[in-house]
C-alpha cells in the first residue's frame, strides 16, 4: 500500500525542484541589472526584443546640441576632472552587456546626467572611454544602460 503513493510524490517533488531552479536563475539575471550579460529586453540571439532594445554593436549617434542641457554640464565636468555632484560619478563601467565597443576592463567610466525633478540620480548617464580628462569616446544613455548613442564631436 505504501508504494502506491511514493511514485506520485517523487514526480511532484521533481516538478517543484525543477521549477525552482528555473525561476531562481531568471530572477538572478533580472536583479543584476547593468552587470548582467544581456540588457533587459534583449533576446539571447542579440536581436532586439519587442521593447525595441538596442542590438549589440549597433549604436546611433547624437550631437551635443541634441542632448539635454544637463549633459553638456556633465561633459564639462568630465573634461575638467570634476568635482562631480555624486560620489558614484567616475566609477568603472564594465560593459558586460557588450553594447559598447569592446575594450579592456577599466577603459569605461560612468557619470550622472542630472534629471530635473528627481530626488535621486535618475536614469541618464554618460559613459566615456579612454583617459579620464581626455576621453576618446563618450556615449549617452537615457534608460540606465539599456541603449546608448555615441556623442559626436
Amino acid at each position: 500500500m505504501k508504494r502506491a503513493w511514493v511514485f506520485p510524490c517523487v514526480v511532484a517533488l521533481s516538478a517543484i525542484l525543477g521549477g525552482c531552479g528555473k525561476e531562481s536563475s531568471r530572477n538572478a539575471t533580472e536583479a543584476s541589472g547593468a552587470s548582467a550579460s544581456q540588457a533587459p529586453g534583449q533576446a539571447a540571439s542579440g536581436t532586439p526584443a519587442a521593447s525595441g532594445a538596442q542590438v549589440a554593436g549597433t549604436l546611433g549617434s547624437v550631437t551635443m546640441a541634441q542632448l539635454p542641457g544637463e549633459a553638456a554640464e556633465t561633459m564639462r565636468l568630465i573634461k575638467a576632472g570634476g568635482p562631480f555632484p555624486f560620489a558614484d560619478d567616475g566609477v568603472l563601467f564594465r560593459n558586460t552587456a557588450q553594447l559598447l565597443p569592446k575594450h579592456p576592463r577599466g577603459y569605461y567610466h560612468t557619470y550622472t546626467v542630472r534629471t530635473p525633478g528627481t530626488t535621486d540620480r535618475g536614469q541618464r548617464r554618460i559613459v566615456c572611454g579612454g583617459p579620464r580628462k581626455q576621453p576618446s569616446e563618450c556615449y549617452y544613455t537615457e534608460d540606465y544602460y539599456v541603449s546608448f548613442k555615441r556623442i559626436a564631436g
